[in-house]
């Protein structure tokens, strides 16, 4: 297993650089540094997201309101606090946060979990691969579906 937790998530060249750039356009783009120095990557892009419409063996914490969803996160390998960063920027903008990630990628599920959010169920990609689906909606309860 890659340290990373992204042992089969990721490949082929993904994200691109026309991906990066969609997020840029859509003023979703944002890095994190430390001392200066970018170390990490992420989209926060507002909803909907068009793979979050459909969700398979449970529910969303909620359907009604407007969330931001928060993709593509990536760091060095020795950056620590990433994730944490991340939540720390997205929940000062927005109370309803939904993310998802790779059944394997077991890094990622662990701290989604310890910051809060709720497992809700599976949700299909664009290319029909699976990924696991979470959403923290603060002021809500945190309790499994």
């Amino acid at each position: 297993m890659r340290a990373s937790g992204n042992m089969n998530q990721w490949g082929d060249g993904y994200p691109s650089l026309d991906v990066v750039r969609a997020d840029i356009e859509r003023g979703g783009a944002f890095v994190v540094e430390d001392a200066g120095v970018v170390v990490g990557y992420f989209a926060f892009l507002t909803s909907p997201e068009p793979t979050y419409a459909k969700i398979y063996d449970g529910k969303w914490v909620d359907d009604m309101l407007p969330y931001h969803v928060v993709h593509r996160i990536a760091s060095v390998p020795d950056a620590h606090g990433i994730f944490k960063s991340i939540m720390d920027f997205c929940l000062v903008r927005e109370r309803n946060i939904r993310i998802d990630t790779h059944r394997d990628n077991h890094i990622m599920q662990h701290v989604v979990m310890q910051h809060g959010f709720t497992y809700c169920g599976i949700i299909y990609l664009a290319n029909g691969d699976e990924r696991l689906a979470y959403q923290k909606l603060v002021g809500e309860s945190s309790a499994s579906v």
